[in-house]
């Protein structure tokens, strides 16, 4: 039915589907917020994309002085640039927790809108949206800093949806979108493409799919990665050492020398992660209809193989790449058992519950989910570690009152990125040069991640005996020196 501008106007205002993401993309961000303020945030990653967008939007090189390289040497990761224009509105890191909590939310709509186009009613369709917007993975990579990936994450969706529409030309957008997210998504865009094309029966789509998946991953991984990294490959080639020292051989051995993986993939800890993935939505998954996770087998083996645990939890962003295809699974499940005519309208109902429907039953479920896997009692735990710090640090930071190199703790590093060279007090790589630096920031109390109190204490008795430094506050262990021509 066609529908002009008032009418579709009017249809999305009256969606609740709308208002959900609008409410969720409120949440999301005030969480993010205020892990932010309470210096929990990391400058792995936050700090990174917010130096990276900052220099963009001055229209300087991103050139992460973190990861001493060019941007596009991290990820190939140009959907940056675009992002990095909302810093020439006015430069501030909640532009990037903004882009993530509104990016995340909005993965709801058109995973509600591959539930109608399945044939689900409205009610199970809208239990669906909540199912993604209740997934723990979603909440909690929303409080894990900041990533581009998650800007993939709708896209993702947008695709299979545009492709069962047979929209091509949407479609093309949609893919081109994840491919600028993250080089190693090209992997998941080939991988859907070969779904698409033998299971879905959608040639055009599948074939573009693969093409513009395989043929960027060859680009990013074999030239631009390189290119930028000083012809080196990216650094995450280390976490699958034993499986080789490049990108493709990592992909030959894993095909010729099976026997380096079958211990990593029936493994306990395998077990554990697919548990995790699965359990959200469980009861409403049919072993024959999981197709659909032919297109996260890429990234659930670079997951599974890894030698990072962190790849495989619901904190990290590694998942994400395989959530919609779980929710695909999902919908295409029910939607077989409404064809079939299944009495999917009453379950459960051995159980003393009255009028517990399906769609009750789904988002039931998900919240229970929620509620066990999702961190946000960080709030009132681990966040609240350094608070006897806060009023402090806050003040140090304050005082620092140029664009000068900065040295500083991990999690006052992404307050402080507004700047060309921000580097980390790491213990295993002292400082070589101290005199680089216009402003050493240090807490004494809490080191931070890879540093140590020896560490701190002994930098600090340093930077005391250097002419070139004068303490310019010091308050409940925390120290902030500066050269003494900044002062």
């Amino acid at each position: 039915m066609d529908m002009n501008n008032s009418d579709y106007f009017k249809y999305f205002k009256s969606n609740p589907v709308i208002w959900a993401i609008a409410i969720f993309s409120l949440i999301f961000f005030l969480y993010s917020s205020a892990r932010h303020a309470l210096f929990e945030s990391n400058a792995f990653e936050l700090g990174i994309y917010d130096q990276v967008a900052y220099l963009i939007g001055q229209g300087q090189t991103p050139f992460s002085s973190f990861l001493e390289i060019h941007h596009m040497g991290n990820h190939a990761a140009w959907v940056m640039y675009p992002v990095g224009l909302l810093y020439k509105i006015y430069p501030d890191v909640h532009w990037l927790l903004l882009v993530q909590a509104i990016s995340l939310a909005l993965g709801a709509l058109p995973t509600w809108s591959l539930a109608r186009q399945a044939g689900l009613n409205n009610s199970i369709s809208g239990a669906i949206a909540l199912v993604y917007l209740f997934y723990p993975l979603v909440f909690n990579v929303n409080l894990f800093d900041f990533h581009p990936e998650v800007i993939a994450l709708p896209a993702l969706i947008a695709a299979i949806l545009a492709a069962r529409l047979n929209k091509t030309r949407w479609f093309c957008a949609a893919i081109v979108l994840v491919l600028s997210c993250k080089a190693v998504l090209s992997l998941t865009v080939a991988a859907m493409g070969l779904w698409l094309l033998f299971f879905e029966k959608k040639r055009n789509c599948g074939l573009i799919a693969l093409f513009l998946g395989a043929g960027w991953f060859l680009i990013a991984t074999q030239a631009v990665i390189p290119y930028f990294n000083q012809g080196r490959q990216h650094a995450g080639v280390a976490r699958y050492g034993y499986l080789g020292s490049s990108v493709l051989e990592i992909a030959l051995n894993s095909i010729l020398k099976p026997n380096l993986i079958l211990g990593r993939l029936f493994s306990l800890d395998t077990l554990e992660y697919l548990a995790l993935l699965v359990l959200p939505i469980i009861w409403w998954l049919s072993p024959k209809h999981l197709t659909p996770l032919i297109s996260a087998v890429p990234m659930l083996a670079m997951n599974i193989l890894s030698d990072i645990p962190a790849q495989r939890d619901l904190i990290h962003q590694y998942s994400l790449p395989i959530l919609p295809f779980l929710l695909v699974a999902v919908i295409s499940s029910l939607a077989a058992r409404n064809q079939q005519n299944v009495k999917a309208e009453r379950i459960f109902e051995k159980l003393p519950i009255p009028n517990f429907s399906l769609s009750r039953a789904i988002v039931f479920w998900s919240l229970i989910s929620f509620v066990a896997l999702a961190k946000y009692g960080y709030f009132w735990t681990i966040y609240l570690d350094s608070i006897d710090t806060w009023q402090a640090t806050k003040a140090a930071i304050s005082l620092v009152s140029t664009k000068g190199n900065v040295l500083t703790t991990s999690h006052v590093a992404p307050h402080l990125t507004h700047r060309p060279v921000v580097k980390l007090t790491q213990a295993h790589t002292p400082p070589a040069n101290l005199t680089e630096f216009d402003f050493v920031l240090l807490n004494l109390r809490y080191p931070g991640w890879m540093s140590d109190r020896e560490f701190v204490n002994n930098l600090i008795t340093q930077l005391q005996n250097s002419p070139q430094f004068q303490l310019k506050y010091q308050r409940d262990d925390i120290y902030l020196f500066t050269k003494s021509h900044s002062s």
